[in-house]
């Protein structure tokens, strides 16, 4: 290896570690609001279960209301500078969230959460892209959204723990300021050319061309990648995935607390715990397994996907409807890790689709279908049937999820697959 192989892969892994340390810092601000969720019930505000549940979702509105705006922004100028404007300003909201006297300026700063990581969230997947060669690009997504559990279990362990001492403001307080401290780093990245590490076949695969090239960081990229059809079921399954773990993820410690009778510190203690060894474990198997078989099929991030998906519905249904701890912890765990190996793997695939030169619109797209579609509505379609019945009974929609983003993976390969062959076929 040459020196300046050296020089460019080193640059690369510390890229990735920059990123994938401001992804922690993401999930972490996301997810603590599930940690105080006792705290806020009991606080004078007098918020209800559906209250509850609107903080994420409002958060969620705007960051996916955000996310085409800022995806035309990544794919026509620079990458670093929007993504350390948005790191700085979720972290200020989420310190802010600590000052609020009531619901609506609580919701109001939850929300603005939302426009910073609409920054981050479109444009860094894009970054990372350009980093690494398309056969050890599914290790380093995977190593990215290894933060994310990692960053959501801190949420719940961070919060509960400071909570439980000083109080749901301090929380907050905690959470919000090392991304103000970090956001720099983010600005000092190297930002290198579109599609720099994609092979030409790799760019044929995912249509790139002149044309589209000409068309990147427009609005009319947006409805001609929904006419792409493994595009189109690679997001709608992730939507009913992200519709399973938002709300799993948003309700599990106060389902712990309130259903299974867990202390409050030790549900979300515990289920933290869970989430960092399983999503870490996970994701990490997940991207690798992805890279391996994508020596011997092309799809090899959707099948594996798929399969794992479908795999991990009998454990999701039994730890919410088992009510013995052996059980319900247990198969939790296998959930998790089953669920968990599909988040570098098709977050890959998402970029693999389409032309580099669109890829941070087509990450935007999928975030605002992803979240339309899933985190948005789940955490408050679980608060509202939890009032009118119980939060036992109004989790159960979650395993029914699980079932559609696999079923919907598993036809996004097939359906890529069938494209490539029509695709080459032609070229004969």
């Amino acid at each position: 290896m040459s020196d300046r192989s050296r020089t460019a892969r080193r640059a690369s892994v510390v890229s990735l570690s920059v990123l994938a340390g401001i992804n922690l810092l993401n999930y972490l601000d996301r997810y603590v609001v599930s940690a105080l969720l006792p705290q806020l019930k009991r606080a004078p505000m007098g918020l209800d279960d559906f209250q509850l549940g609107t903080l994420m979702s409002g958060f969620l509105v705007v960051y996916l209301l955000a996310a085409p705006i800022f995806g035309r922004l990544g794919d026509r100028g620079s990458r670093t500078r929007p993504i350390a404007i948005g790191v700085f300003l979720w972290s200020l909201a989420t310190g802010l969230s600590g000052l609020a006297r009531n619901y609506l300026q609580l919701l109001g700063a939850r929300a603005t959460v939302g426009i910073g990581e609409a920054a981050y969230g479109t444009i860094a997947p894009s970054l990372l892209a350009d980093y690494f060669a398309p056969n050890t690009r599914g290790r380093a997504f995977a190593v990215f959204n290894m933060a994310i559990p990692v960053g959501a279990a801190l949420g719940y362990i961070v919060g509960g723990i400071v909570a439980a001492h000083y109080g749901w403001r301090a929380a907050f307080y905690v959470a919000g300021v090392p991304g103000m401290l970090l956001a720099w780093w983010i600005w000092r990245l190297p930002d290198p050319p579109r599609g720099s590490r994609d092979t030409d076949e790799v760019a044929a695969a995912a249509g790139a061309g002149t044309t589209l090239a000409v068309q990147a960081g427009s609005w009319a990229v947006y409805p001609r990648l929904l006419r792409q059809r493994p595009y189109l079921l690679t997001v709608l399954g992730y939507a009913a995935y992200t519709f399973a773990l938002g709300g799993l993820a948003f309700w599990m410690p106060t389902f712990l607390e309130r259903v299974r009778g867990v202390p409050a510190v030790q549900a979300t203690a515990g289920f933290g715990a869970i989430v960092v060894v399983t999503g870490f474990v996970g994701t990490f198997l997940g991207g690798w397994l992805g890279d391996y078989w994508l020596k011997f099929s092309r799809q090899a991030y959707l099948w594996m996907s798929g399969w794992a998906t479908v795999l991990a519905v009998p454990a999701t249904y039994l730890a919410l409807a088992s009510g013995t701890p052996s059980v319900f912890y247990g198969a939790l765990v296998v959930a998790e890790l089953l669920l968990f190996m599909s988040t570098g793997p098709i977050n890959t695939a998402i970029v693999n689709l389409v032309n580099p030169a669109e890829r941070a619109c087509a990450v935007a797209l999928s975030i605002f279908v992803i979240h339309a579609l899933g985190d948005v509505i789940s955490p408050s379609i679980i608060g509202g049937a939890s009032d009118m019945a119980s939060l036992g009974a109004a989790v159960m929609i979650v395993p029914f999820a699980v079932v559609v983003s696999g079923v919907l993976w598993l036809l996004a390969a097939k359906a890529d697959a069938g494209a490539a062959g029509a695709g080459t076929a032609s070229m004969a």
